[in-house]
């Protein structure tokens, strides 16, 4: 039975206890609003109704209530423009939880948006993001008093986001202070809706609401700040805030996939303010550090099978610096090993799993194809040859050279090389760049040779 047949039988009932002019005056026009958490919510069309139904009918209400329900019910008069503002409140929470809902952030990582997952103990610290590693500590352990802002910029995927929530989960864990995390394309939902018009034609509620979010916190955290170029609009509220917030010694913390320098669809003096405080930035993992993430992911029980090294080195060599991609990789070979029915994780079925992902373009920054290519036109060979697995002497020779001048004239890895080669091994490289150092030593001609070779590279 819904509430209004329910209200129906009530009414019915109700005019069985009490006179015309009673029932005319005092219940005719009220409705059952809800039931709910043992309570009746009715609607009365006026606010002396709410005391004389309360102080002369609250008995009889609920007795001939609970007798048509069968169940126990308390009594609570509420007016239409009561429920009115409690609906659009509700729809207001629907369209960004975060506003009313929480109001301002208590001290916990939910209602702060942030992912507890994301910590310093967990972050993998290398030479490419150690100064950024650094700096983000130092903020979190000083809030409003160590840089401020702390500008974090730095391409996809290189750990920017996993920085700005451990700041803000060891903010929580060690002080009482309330933190915010939030993308600038959450803001910019925010600020639209407060320009949303009520019933009464004013927007002064909802722009309460958005100050009390955004400038009511100890730090505000705002994730891909780039995102604000072209909102003029936004630009302008988020200048007010971020001046609201930092006068306060507010700590706000702000990333971005460029340098505030190359905001340009910012406003000056947004830009600015970004370089008030300390601006860092995250460089591509080096070849040590994926090695090191992808350990971590593995050490970390998220794989069941074992992983050979010579695999983590090639899935570090082929799979570019985001660090999302190198994960993810190692989830797909462990994936495919046991579609393939439980295969052997070794590097063929590494090539095989991920040759769809490869990173492509990576060797051609590094010259290894140009290597091949002018190794294989001076001993007149193919490059097809020399990526074959031919053994014969006027083919090998060359392919030794060629891995040799590969170690020596780039930063590639011996797994790396090894995939460029056909998918040889490691070892194999390693084998042939150590023939050739002892062989150059000893024989002038070769020497010479490989001079001559490297005059044509450069």
């Amino acid at each position: 039975m819904n509430v209004a047949v329910l209200w129906n039988s009530f009414l019915d009932a109700i005019k069985e206890d009490v006179t015309s002019l009673c029932f005319t005056t005092w219940f005719k026009d009220t409705e059952l609003f809800e039931l709910k958490d043992g309570k009746a919510r009715i609607i009365v069309p006026m606010s002396i109704h709410k005391k004389h139904l309360s102080d002369n009918y609250y008995d009889l209400i609920r007795d001939t209530l609970n007798t048509i329900t069968g169940t126990n019910f308390e009594l609570e008069f509420v007016l239409k423009e009561e429920v009115e503002e409690e609906k659009r409140s509700q729809e207001f929470v629907k369209k960004d939880e975060a506003v009313v809902s929480t109001g301002v952030p208590y001290n916990s990582a939910a209602q702060s948006n942030l992912n507890p997952n994301y910590t310093f103990d967990n972050f993998i610290v290398g030479n490419s993001n150690k100064f950024a590693h650094a700096a983000a500590l130092s903020v979190a352990e000083n809030p409003g008093k160590m840089y401020n802002p702390l500008f974090i910029y730095g391409n996809s995927g290189l750990g920017k986001t996993h920085l700005m929530h451990a700041i803000g989960n060891y903010i929580i864990k060690n002080s009482n202070k309330k933190v915010l995390y939030v993308t600038s394309d959450q803001f910019i939902q925010d600020f639209i809706w407060i320009n949303k018009k009520d019933d009464h034609g004013t927007n002064f509620n909802y722009v309460e609401d958005f100050k009390n979010k955004y400038r009511n916190v100890d730090i505000l955290i705002i994730d891909d700040i780039q995102f604000l170029g072209g909102a003029t609009q936004t630009q302008q509220e988020f200048f007010h805030t971020f001046n609201t917030l930092y006068s306060d010694s507010k700590q706000i913390i702000i990333s971005s996939d460029r340098s505030p320098d190359d905001l340009k669809l910012l406003e000056d003096r947004l830009r600015t303010r970004f370089c008030w405080g300390l601006t860092v930035d995250i460089h591509p993992p080096d070849f040590a550090l994926r090695v090191a993430i992808l350990r971590k992911k593995i050490s970390a029980g998220a794989v069941e099978k074992e992983i050979p090294e010579d695999v983590i080195e090639y899935i570090a060599s082929n799979m570019g610096s985001d660090v999302r991609q190198l994960e993810g990789s190692v989830t797909r070979l462990v994936a495919y090993s046991a579609i393939m029915g439980g295969a052997e994780i070794n590097v063929d079925l590494a090539i095989e799993a991920l040759k769809d992902y490869i990173n492509k373009g990576v060797s051609e920054k590094n010259d290894i194809h140009k290597i091949q290519k002018i190794v294989s036109e001076y001993f007149q060979i193919s490059v097809e040859d020399i990526k074959s697995k031919k053994r014969s002497s006027n083919i090998a020779f060359p392919r030794q050279i060629a891995m040799y001048l590969c170690r020596t004239l780039t930063n590639e890895s011996f797994p790396k090389i090894g995939t460029e080669f056909g998918g040889k091994d490691h070892t194999t490289v390693m084998h042939s760049v150590d023939k050739i150092e002892k062989e150059i030593k000893v024989n002038k001609e070769l020497a010479n040779i490989i001079e001559k070779i490297k005059q044509d590279i450069h």
